[in-house]
């Protein structure tokens, strides 16, 4: 069993938390979501404000070491929120100097690029994005998922299957 944690703001795309969260909980991992604050969190849809989470912990009281695997959700409101806060910033860092995976879909590598993650990597992200991703350096694919050096990246909630999947192989 390992220990995985969502990193999120308000506005993440509702299935890309929610897949990953009830996929890794089913397959018997410990999955904590943390957030700028504890307390409930929103996505943000088509139609508005979705499904909301429980986020049991502060980012700046994370700590990649009480962790095997971090999953950045995308959406464009929760990656743009959490590329300003410097916390979050530092806690990918972490889980990426611990050599331990690190996982963004959709948007959610502009927290790589921010990171500085990026630069040497192949990887894929939400069409919008990608610009971004390869002047930061990257690789840039358009690929479900693609998995380089502990850094796992995905387009787009069609994606989800794979992205999960590529976690999962990861914390094997």
């Amino acid at each position: 069993m390992a220990r995985v944690l969502i990193m999120a703001s308000d506005g993440f795309e509702q299935s890309e938390l929610f897949v990953p969260l009830e996929t890794l909980k089913a397959a018997g991992h410990e999955v904590a979501v943390a957030a700028p604050e504890t307390g409930e969190i929103r996505a943000w849809g088509k139609d508005g404000w979705g499904k909301a989470v429980q986020a049991t912990a502060t980012i700046g009281a994370a700590e990649a070491g009480a962790h095997d695997a971090l999953v950045l959700p995308g959406g464009v409101i929760n990656p743009d929120t959490l590329r300003q806060d410097e916390k979050a910033i530092g806690l990918i860092r972490g889980f990426a100097e611990a050599g331990k995976p690190v996982a963004a879909i959709c948007h959610a590598p502009w927290l790589l690029v921010e990171a500085g993650l990026a630069q040497g990597r192949r990887m894929t992200g939400y069409g919008s994005i990608r610009t971004d991703l390869r002047n930061a350096g990257a690789e840039v694919v358009d690929e479900a998922v693609v998995a380089d050096r502990g850094v796992i990246t995905s387009r787009d909630p069609g994606d989800l299957k794979a992205f999960v999947g590529a976690i999962e192989e990861a914390l094997a």
